[in-house]
């Protein structure tokens, strides 16, 4: 599968002339199927993006003049406690017009933890995003709702079966053979690694992080992102008049 080493046709060869080198040595030092990701050159992109390799991610009404900053991990749970609280606020907001959101998503936890689930779970959402910028939306609330969200150290999202087994809890994806073959087959794995690269390079320290107009928004008194409906209310409405 895709998430095995990488061999080349090339090893059989490598092999017959240097008889003393075993297979699985060959193997080892071929790089991973998300380091091949990370390389590739040529990135398939999901619809409904744009910028360098599809990476700006921007969902909204065109009238609406002022944009929202969503910089998340899928397998952060500070991240499923604000989208718990906040989420439908957000889409709310979205659906009325009051502001755009930009969605930049991490995978750093993969990173801590030599972890997949960050990684696989951002492909996936880049086949929900091909499917509808709604269908995004509603995968990733359901990705980070307390059914389906994982503890931090449970790398479940790594396994493609229960990726799908959560978009099956989403109209626009129940049974959508596309997205299934999309996340199955990696369609977007190198889509998602270019997508956290450019969150390691905004500079963003942590996740959730909230911006706009440049500005980090967070809770009243507190360095830290708005972590309920309140808070966050009153912290949009400031940014929003900024």
């Amino acid at each position: 599968t895709r998430k095995q080493l990488v061999v080349g046709v090339s090893v059989v060869a490598v092999l017959a002339i240097a008889g003393g080198v075993s297979y699985g040595v060959m193997q080892l030092n071929k790089p991973s199927a998300w380091e091949a990701a990370a390389d590739a050159k040529n990135v398939t992109a999901p619809k409904n993006t744009s910028g360098d390799d599809g990476t700006t991610v921007v969902i909204g009404k065109d009238s609406a003049k002022k944009t929202l900053e969503l910089y998340e991990d899928s397998r952060c749970p500070v991240c499923a406690t604000f989208e718990q609280a906040v989420g439908e606020k957000v889409a709310k907001d979205v659906e009325a017009g009051t502001y755009k959101i930009k969605y930049v998503g991490a995978t750093f936890i993969d990173n801590m933890s030599n972890g997949e689930g960050s990684k696989n779970a951002l492909s996936a959402l880049g086949a929900a995003l091909d499917v509808s910028p709604e269908a995004f939306l509603d995968y990733k609330a359901a990705l980070y709702s307390a059914e389906f969200h994982p503890e931090e150290t449970d790398d479940k999202f790594a396994k493609d079966d229960y990726l799908i087994e959560v978009a099956n809890s989403v109209d626009a994806l129940k049974d959508n053979k596309a997205f299934e073959k999309a996340v199955k087959d990696g369609t977007y794995d190198a889509w998602a690694m270019k997508m956290s690269k450019a969150f390691d390079k905004s500079g963003v320290q942590g996740t959730p992080t909230l911006m706009m107009d440049g500005k980090k928004i967070t809770a009243e008194g507190s360095d830290n992102s708005p972590m309920t409906e309140a808070e966050f209310t009153t912290a949009i409405t400031a940014a929003l008049k900024g």
